[in-house]
């Protein structure tokens, strides 16, 4: 079993919408994942406060309020604990990220268990300029110092970077090359309250989609994003009838099925960042960095020893 990690304090100012509301309505609405029965006991164990005072479940909240839950230490789920480097100078770091392991802390389960806990014990100064979803291999970049972070970020805004991925998608897309410009937006979700997917109020999105082989199972296709949206492949390929084959929460039309309690971060799903291209933030030369996809997304001919 892995140790214990250090426990943790979820922190959320209390919003104008909450004016007058019992604490235990407030925490079930607000954080639907738990059951009125766990935040009861929380209450009762003294790890729910408001403004750093203890709650009783019937208290009233007040806008402006600092309501604070305090975690104790939990064994984190196992995680793959190992990453390549791929690409290394003074300013940036780019390293081979694999399945199944969290980039950045969060979703309630991890917080020692993430590539970035695993970068900062050799990389104190690290910071990710990207992330990629728990269940996608490949390259995440990091700064290695603020400067290079914030010239980073300037060019992701800027759309200079060069973003390829691979996917294995169920079905057989009719055209070898097609875009996608569904808009990507938070919906309804029954565990999360909301999850990023299809949709008309979302925030413009593109991919463009490159058929690269078909298979009897699905068909294997490398996609270009020229937008960054949170799980952008994963609901666009959905949207356009593709969904990746596995994928525990997007179904056709780019949206969670009815009444899904599947999160992002859950797993079975094939995607791979395979090629990351960027202008270099102090020479400004081109630099691309590849990383090999697993063995389920290369072509046959790749698979090929002669």
């Amino acid at each position: 079993m892995t140790p214990l990690n250090r426990g943790f304090e979820y922190r959320k100012l209390v919003g104008a919408e909450a004016a007058g509301r019992p604490v235990i309505d407030y925490l079930v609405r607000h954080f639907p994942a738990f059951t009125q029965e766990e935040w009861l006991q929380r209450i009762e164990a003294g790890r729910v406060l408001l403004d750093r005072i203890p709650v009783r479940s019937d208290q009233l909240v007040k806008p402006g309020q600092l309501l604070t839950w305090v975690r104790p230490p939990w064994n984190e789920p196992d995680v793959p604990r190992s990453y390549a480097i791929l690409y290394r100078d003074g300013n940036l770091l780019a390293v081979a990220k694999p399945s199944g392991l969290p980039t950045l802390p969060g979703g309630g389960d991890f917080m020692d268990n993430t590539l970035l806990s695993l970068v900062r014990r050799h990389f104190p100064e690290a910071n990710p300029v990207h992330r990629l979803g728990r269940g996608t291999s490949g390259i995440v970049l990091f700064a290695l110092n603020k400067r290079t972070t914030r010239k980073m970020f300037q060019a992701w805004s800027a759309h200079k970077i060069l973003k390829i991925y691979r996917a294995l998608v169920s079905g057989c897309p009719d055209a070898d090359d097609f875009d996608i410009d569904v808009p990507v937006g938070p919906v309804p979700h029954k565990l999360l309250k909301t999850v990023f997917a299809a949709s008309p109020d979302g925030k413009p999105a593109h991919s463009r989609s490159t058929v690269l082989e078909r298979r009897d199972s699905g068909s294997l296709v490398q996609v270009r994003i020229t937008t960054g949206r949170p799980h952008q492949i994963r609901i666009h390929m959905a949207a356009a009838g593709y969904p990746l084959v596995g994928d525990p929460l997007y179904v056709k039309g780019g949206v969670p099925a009815p009444g899904s309690r599947a999160r992002p971060s859950d797993l079975g799903y094939f995607l791979h960042n395979a090629v990351l291209g960027f202008p270099h933030p102090d020479s400004g030369e081109w630099i691309e960095v590849d990383c090999a996809p697993p063995p389920l997304l290369r072509c046959s001919k790749e698979m090929d020893p002669d």
